[in-house]
């Protein structure tokens, strides 16, 4: 294997934000030539074009690199606490049962739209959902229901939990991207005519508006310029409870491994499955 231009890993996670910072930033620019490209180009596919484009041209490369590892094993962990402790369960409550129940349907859906793909598609033509170890096409659609169930920080954990390979991950990337922004557009031209279809239906959307009404009222009431003793919790709570996530994950893995082997095809024995676990129950529980 060839040696990559950049083998230092300080300088391959600076040349990275770079690429994250010209990509975010021109994609909310105001200027028409990139609206016009980005209306054609999600800029998340390009955080993850970009820098494949690197590999391939051997100025970076994963192998030998601790990056990824960093990543995911720390910062991904605390990413979902941060994310999990901003969702108000109470608030979601307050919607109402329907709500409620529409919501866990969605997550049901997707959960068993996988397997039910797979079943139909398996009949039709199984060479196309075929596979062997890494490539077996389910561990990939693993990844696309965690990132519809929870963003693209869900979407790594089950990558590092059901261990796709690269290549079907990549293809998974582009089709949870294209999909999510086909769907995106149906989203958006229904938020503008939201009345009309409430009106069509006869749905009360007056929770909705009540909850958005209380969230704003709440960031307003409470918003302030984030001081360093606030970013050092915020940081702290994070890492603290990822650290607990690596001490059970630890533990309880190879425990499952020895103990319980036939939990190994639910990923039990994984520690990183165990970290995940603990990460997202602990920002639920803050």
């Amino acid at each position: 294997m060839e040696t990559p231009l950049i083998t230092n890993d300080a300088v391959v996670f600076g040349l990275l934000m770079a690429i994250l910072a010209v990509i975010f930033t021109t994609s909310h620019s105001d200027k028409p030539g990139w609206q016009k490209f980005y209306k054609f180009v999600p800029s998340l596919l390009l955080c993850y074009f970009v820098p494949s484009v690197f590999t391939t041209l051997g100025v970076i490369s994963p192998d030998g690199s601790s990056l990824y590892y960093v990543a995911s094993r720390y910062l991904l962990p605390a990413s979902l606490i941060l994310l999990t402790l901003s969702i108000d369960l109470k608030a979601i409550a307050n919607l109402g049962w329907k709500a409620v129940v529409m919501f866990f349907a969605g997550t049901i859906g997707i959960i068993i739209g996988g397997p039910l793909a797979l079943i139909i598609i398996g009949a039709i033509n199984p060479d196309i959902v075929g596979g062997a170890g890494p490539e077996e096409v389910w561990r990939g659609l693993s990844t696309v229901a965690g990132s519809w169930i929870g963003g693209g920080a869900n979407q790594t954990a089950m990558y590092e939990i059901f261990e796709p390979s690269d290549t079907l991950f990549s293809a998974m990337i582009t089709v949870d991207i294209i999909v999510a922004n086909i769907w995106m557009a149906f989203l958006l031209y229904g938020a503008g005519i939201s009345d009309k279809v409430d009106k069509w239906f006869k749905a009360d959307s007056s929770a909705i508006e009540a909850l958005k009404k209380s969230v704003a009222d709440y960031q307003a009431s409470i918003a302030k310029v984030a001081t360093l003793v606030d970013l050092t919790k915020i940081a702290a709570i994070a890492f603290v409870i990822t650290a607990i996530g690596h001490l059970v994950g630890d533990s309880v893995g190879p425990w499952v491994s020895e103990n319980a082997p036939m939990l190994s095809r639910l990923s039990f024995n994984s520690s990183f499955f165990w970290v995940i676990v603990v990460a997202t129950l602990g920002g639920f529980a803050l």
